[in-house]
């Protein structure tokens, strides 16, 4: 028996794989080569792909999996703090950008209905897109990462009054009030229910599941667990995706959430391709080359459009404007929801034919440049900031940005001399002022995620709420007369501006950095900063430090390798080509020798007591007792009479497989 969609899948995989190859040659992202996939093989290209519906079923699972993975990374208590985020940032986003909409759309012709129509088809962006994009640039959680998350999840919401709304614009609906109260009522259920699940169902399920060892289990459980919750959100008329999310944020209050997220990666993987093909295949080619130029002005519109609001949208929330430029750069798509709203503004007849395929057209458009203008969002960010902005406008905007952040600066940072200033403070930077709080060394922090801010004010921490690239925050820290800066954040690009901006104040501070990658250290130091500390090769200096240790090799030897690692900024292990530069003294001294630790279990056994000289483990097997812990005392001075009972531990040196012996000489006593 064939399987119908079976060529179907065959083809797009086929296809998918031959173009994203010669695109990686290209250094051109994969998303790119999916929609073009889509558009060759779509109906308006070669027509080889004939079951379109199943295709769009596969996608549809795609954003299923790609919600349920940002759910799990988010969490509960990520998701409290950015509420506001949610609510204010995206009414101001999606309201303004169809206000705007709608005004220009209005004054080109449009009757009211269909104006305001088109307001909320521009106002919806790529949650698939965007969120996979964020993840690989490793940007989900910089300021502009959970900005874009909060926009996303309000505009997935606000999607299903939009479609409630849509046939009362065109005259088809009924009563809205009552639909609206009825929709409320059930969002407000489903909450509740999912609130109860994650705290009380969930995790005991999980706990019982995974005692059972079973993976298959384990991951059926979890595709259970999804498609359920979203079947529960569509059910009651939300969308299938945020059912999806919701899922996640179940999982990630269990302890299995690490593992949840690895199982499902593949299945993510492999079913977004879909979803990318498939709006490859709504694009008419011919219709597009037929009015090719009047689609680019609009889509260039469109995007200066959203652009535009999205950046209001980020300085009206109090972010700095590098922030505000980075959200604008990462939003300004037309997205995957605007397709299934677009589809019913068509059978109400407000939307044409030929409009439907302009606004296809558009929002391909504007998706298949999405990987560029992301990949190249902090250069142009910066050459804008630079450029484009008059000298008196940023100092307006600066001006502006500084009278809301002094409305979170309620103690004013006292004057500091030979202190130690930290930007940034997620686990690194909270790190770092925990140990300068118990060495009792002065210093204060600078940090621009509001949230972050309160929770750091609320412990009573000194600490500034701004843009550490901004001169004015700097000096506000007294950086100029700081021995030690500690920057500590995870956006490579904001560092090395930051430390351009602290050398341009001070020559005399000490800059440490915190990078992600080893290839990042040359660039850094140039720029001005003394030690660069990556995290890929510190995690790398503290195993061999623990393996050396169980070797046996000396303390101080150890030591004095690990500093002449970090003090040649890691050149001994970043170098591959060749053999690895080892001190030949750690060479020489490293004995063939181990400290273990042996139970005495057996009332039988031959050595239970005997004195520690009559148990023959030296005479015998060349091993030597150093310690015995019986009960909760550790016995050190060990004399060669005394007794070894029942229950003892011993620990002992010698040779490997002397150990061994001993070891099982004692289990068969």
């Amino acid at each position: 028996m064939e399987l119908p969609i079976l060529k179907e899948i065959v083809i797009i995989f086929g296809l998918s794989v031959l173009i994203i190859l010669a695109f990686q040659r290209l250094k051109m992202p994969a998303i790119m080569g999916f929609l073009i996939t889509g558009i060759i093989a779509g109906p308006y290209g070669f027509s080889l792909i004939k079951a379109s519906h199943e295709v769009e079923l596969l996608s549809e699972i795609g954003v299923i999996f790609l919600l349920f993975v940002i759910g799990i990374e988010f969490s509960l208590k990520g998701l409290v703090k950015i509420r506001n985020t949610v609510l204010i940032g995206g009414s101001l986003q999606v309201g303004g950008t169809i206000l705007f909409t709608f005004l220009i759309m209005w004054l080109a012709g449009l009757d009211v209905p269909q104006a305001l129509f088109a307001g909320f088809l521009v106002s919806l962006s790529s949650t698939a897109i965007v969120i996979k994009l964020l993840q690989e640039k490793g940007q989900l959680n910089l300021p502009h990462g959970r900005i874009a998350l909060g926009i996303l999840i309000f505009q997935d919401i606000i999607v299903v009054p939009m479609i409630l709304f849509t046939p009362i614009l065109a005259g088809n609906g009924g009563d809205l009030g009552t639909t609206i109260l009825l929709l409320i009522g059930k969002v407000v259920l489903v909450v509740g229910l999912l609130i109860i699940l994650a705290r009380y169902v969930v995790p005991k399920i999980l706990h019982r599941v995974v005692r059972t060892r079973s993976r298959e289990l384990f991951i059926l459980t979890l595709v259970l667990l999804i498609f359920s919750t979203a079947w529960l959100t569509s059910s009651v008329g939300l969308s299938l995706a945020l059912g999806a999310f919701f899922a996640g944020l179940i999982i990630s209050e269990s302890e299995y959430s690490h593992q949840a997220t690895v199982n499902i990666l593949p299945f993510r993987e492999i079913f977004i391709s879909f979803f990318f093909v498939s709006v490859g295949m709504l694009l008419n080619i011919q219709y597009f080359f037929q009015h090719m130029l009047f689609l680019l002005l609009i889509t260039i519109g469109v995007i200066l459009l959203k652009m535009t609001v999205i950046v209001l949208t980020v300085l009206i929330k109090r972010f700095p404007i590098r922030t505000a430029f980075l959200s604008g750069f990462t939003l300004f798509q037309v997205g995957e929801f605007a397709f299934l709203l677009s589809m019913i503004g068509l059978k109400n007849n407000l939307l044409s034919k030929d409009v439907y395929q302009d606004f296809l057209a558009i929002s391909v458009l504007t998706m298949a440049v999405t990987p560029f203008i992301m990949g190249y969002s902090e250069r142009m960010t910066d050459w804008l900031i630079r450029a484009m902005l008059p000298d008196a406008v940023r100092r307006r905007l600066e001006h502006f940005q500084r009278s809301k952040k002094q409305q979170f600066e309620k103690h004013h940072v006292k004057e500091m001399h030979d202190h130690l200033v930290i930007i940034g403070f997620g686990i690194n930077g909270h790190n770092v002022a925990r140990t300068a709080s118990q060495a009792n060394i002065p210093f204060v922090i600078i940090e621009l995620d509001p949230v972050v801010f309160q929770d750091a004010k609320k412990e009573d921490l000194p600490i500034i709420f701004g843009d550490a690239n901004d001169e004015l925050i700097l000096r506000h820290a007294h950086i100029h007369e700081a021995r030690v800066v500690v920057i500590a954040i995870s956006d490579a690009e904001a560092t090395r501006h930051i430390i351009q901006k602290v050398r341009e104040v001070t020559e005399t501070a000490h800059i440490i950095v915190r990078t992600r990658y080893v290839k990042e250290i040359e660039s850094t130091l140039d720029l001005g900063a003394d030690e660069v500390i990556p995290e890929e090769f510190e995690t790398s200096i503290q195993i061999f430090t623990r393996v050396l240790n169980r070797y046996l090799v000396p303390i101080d030897q150890i030591q004095a390798f690990v500093n002449q690692v970090r003090s040649h900024n890691y050149e001994l292990l970043a170098n591959t080509a060749g053999e690895f530069p080892f001190p030949e003294s750690l060479r020489l001294q490293i004995p063939e020798m181990v400290i273990a630790c042996l139970p005495v279990q057996q009332e039988s056994n031959k050595i239970v007591g005997k004195s520690i000289r009559q148990s023959g483990l030296r005479s015998q097997f060349s091993v030597t007792v150093l310690t015995i812990r019986r009960g909760n005392r550790y016995i050190t001075e060990l004399d060669p009479e005394m007794n070894i009972e029942t229950d003892d531990m011993l620990y002992v040196f010698g040779k490997p497989e002397n150990i061994a012996q001993v070891n099982k000489y004692l289990v068969l006593g």
